[in-house]
């Protein structure tokens, strides 16, 4: 199957027929675990990490596995439930359950029954989900990042205290999905700093998160982490936004979801090994495990800095996966499969 990296498409067009012949299916028992879908479908559902087609995923794994099934958790008996089946791995975007005035981690409540699961653990989801919280720590791993500093409505009232010069990049400092950057985010005077964090707040409800604004190509590096021997596989890709109303390329949630930028292959291997270095070492630092997206910018003398991790990535048409597709051929079925077959290992790896 061949799908050009710029091109749009919808997982319904992907063949669901293996292109892996297998003797006989495995029997090992998967749950595919979701939580109700909020009805208004462009709202964000906080407590999921990875957006992904549960009926799709189920025709894929039901090709190659004998026992799968989709399980919708409501509340916590639906989870004592599907503790008692216990089932070799739980494949799921979800981050928490709000039972009541309770949160319940998922992946908190799996490590504590021996339950795989695909992704990290929730202390490295913590870290990498607080985008201040996740620059301390590559920062303190050696790794370049934009200079940066958190703030919210009043807390710097004037420009001598903005402790950074002009212009810089205003986002939310929780949150995925460019939620919050639009050609606003640029920031290059007081009265526009002050417009961006007011507006982040409103719409948002975040704290944001202030950095050096980097000028240069936008990238993004998909990474697969072996279950057997813990090796790093990274798949960096080239991101091309259609440039704004000020001129400016930004990977703002309008591009992001009307599917406007262009996603390319990095053909100089100089800066393939440069991507590569950052976000193996980003990955470790914040305690990813499996699989993963580490974002890298240029600055204006092309020098890579790291921006953000996302340690459950999307499981639709996304970054992950176009960065599968181009680096290494995987279609959307054995990108699926191996990410389950991984995950179905590693305990080697906690």
């Amino acid at each position: 199957m061949n799908i050009e990296p710029t091109s749009k498409f919808n997982l319904e067009s992907i063949s669901l027929k293996s292109e892996i012949i297998l003797a006989s299916k495995s029997n090992k028992k998967i749950e595919i675990v979701v939580v109700p879908k909020l009805k208004n479908k462009l709202s964000h559902q906080k407590n999921v990490g990875i957006k992904l087609d549960e009926k799709v995923i189920l025709t894929i794994l039901s090709n190659h596995y004998s026992n799968v099934i989709v399980t919708q958790i409501n509340t916590q008996n639906d989870l004592n439930n599907l503790l008692m089946r216990k089932p070799d791995l739980v494949l799921s975007g979800v981050k928490y359950f709000n039972f009541g005035d309770k949160e319940l981690w998922l992946n908190d409540f799996l490590d504590l029954h021996k339950i795989a699961y695909i992704a990290s653990s929730r202390k490295a989801l913590d870290c990498e989900s607080d985008k201040s919280r996740a620059k301390d720590i590559v920062q303190k791993a050696g790794i370049m990042t934009a200079q940066y500093f958190s703030t919210s409505p009043g807390e710097h009232a004037d420009e001598a205290s903005i402790p950074l010069l002009f212009p810089l990049f205003v986002k939310p400092i929780t949150g995925g999905d460019s939620r919050g950057i639009d050609a606003n985010s640029i920031v290059n005077d007081f009265k526009g700093f002050v417009a961006k964090v007011d507006q982040i707040d409103k719409t948002q409800d975040s704290r944001c998160i202030v950095e050096t604004y980097l000028a240069g190509k936008e990238y993004s590096v998909g990474i697969f982490q072996n279950s057997g021997d813990g090796e790093l596989i990274t798949m960096p890709i080239e991101i091309i936004a259609e440039k704004n109303r000020n001129g400016q390329r930004i990977l703002d949630f309008s591009a992001k979801s009307n599917n406007t930028e262009a996603v390319i292959a990095v053909i100089d291997n100089r800066i393939s090994v440069q991507l590569s270095n950052i976000a193996k070492a980003a990955f470790l630092a914040l305690g990813g495990k499996a699989f993963g997206r580490i974002d890298i910018k240029m600055n204006h003398n092309s020098i890579p800095h790291f921006v953000e991790a996302n340690l459950m990535p999307g499981l639709l048409k996304g970054y992950f996966y176009r960065s599968c597709l181009i680096n290494l051929k995987l279609s959307y079925e054995e990108m699926i499969i191996k990410i389950t077959d991984n995950a179905l290992s590693n305990n080697k790896l906690s």
